[in-house]
């Protein structure tokens, strides 16, 4: 029989944390964190990490796994939550999936085929290309379209397949291998009203800057590189920015606002490709949102969904 494992997805600040620790509580479940910067330790504020003493409980996993000068991979996430579900299905307890990382969620439900291995004198050539995003819309426009150019990783590997393997990556990866095995899945979507969803990330923009976001930037420079992977990450880039003079405060949290909302539309458009998500258009926080919550998950535990 296959055991259940409920996921919470959506757009940045849509309140998918609220609602998974709602439900985590009500149906006696475990958390697993899909997002993949708060994986990393000491990169709190700008992540909208919850608070260590809220991650007790209910119990959240994933948190802090990595310093950030470690790479973690989609890949690697399908692991750890492939090691992670048998124990907290063994407990008795739900499993509980939420982030916005929907790369990772697709790893993890369909699998990824592995591609070729790195080639370290390929990435160094292709390190001292001045467009990158330019050269890889002209060798894969799939890939292009769907990686945002500042994810300098994801460009380099996209063109690392592509040349290597004389096809784009779109087409490896439809090849998944190792989808997910013993369990079927509920997927909760949070699609707030766009303006409300907006405005709430403008604000957020805010609290995060005033919260001590440059103070914990400073500190994690004396702890890394400012080319670690985290420190291009939303918030952190800005900080930095603002850090070494190329912006004022107010540019640095205007840039924060612009760039989280562009995220969030981003995130969105890749989620609405994915299938069976079941939608609900509001915030996670929403009273209406967990009692309907909780009615599709009481039906997907009966197996009615």
């Amino acid at each position: 029989m296959l055991s259940p494992l409920l996921t919470v997805i959506g757009p940045t600040g849509s309140g998918k944390s609220a609602l998974a620790v709602a439900l985590a509580r009500h149906f006696d479940g475990e958390i697993i964190n899909c997002d993949s910067l708060q994986l990393f330790r000491g990169f709190d504020i700008g992540t909208a990490k919850l608070p260590l003493a809220e991650r007790l409980s209910p119990p959240h996993h994933l948190f802090d796994i990595r310093s950030a000068d470690e790479s973690f991979t989609a890949a690697d996430f399908a692991r750890h939550v492939n090691a992670l579900l048998p124990e907290i299905t063994a407990r008795g307890r739900l499993p509980i999936l939420c982030g916005g990382t929907g790369f990772y969620l697709r790893a993890l439900l369909r699998g990824l085929s592995p591609g070729p291995a790195a080639d370290p004198l390929l990435r160094a050539r292709l390190e001292q290309r001045s467009n990158l995003p330019r050269l890889l819309a002209r060798l894969d426009p799939e890939a292009a379209q769907r990686i945002h150019p500042n994810h300098r990783n994801r460009v380099l590997r996209a063109l690392e397949i592509r040349i290597l393997t004389g096809r784009p990556s779109s087409e490896i990866f439809a090849q998944g291998t190792d989808p997910l095995t013993g369990y079927r899945v509920l997927q909760l979507g949070l699609e707030p009203p766009r303006e409300a969803l907006y405005s709430t990330l403008n604000r957020r923009s805010v609290r995060i800057w005033e919260a001590g976001l440059v103070e914990e930037a400073r500190h994690l420079l004396t702890l890394y590189s400012p080319a670690a992977k985290p420190f291009a990450a939303l918030g952190y880039k800005q900080a930095l920015d603002y850090l070494a003079g190329r912006v004022t405060q107010d540019e640095a949290i205007a840039d924060l606002q612009l760039k989280t909302r562009h995220y969030a539309k981003r995130q969105l458009t890749w989620f609405r490709a994915e299938p069976e998500i079941v939608w609900q258009q509001d915030f996670g926080t929403s009273p209406q949102i967990f009692e309907q919550s909780v009615i599709l998950t009481e039906r997907f535990l009966r197996g009615s969904v």
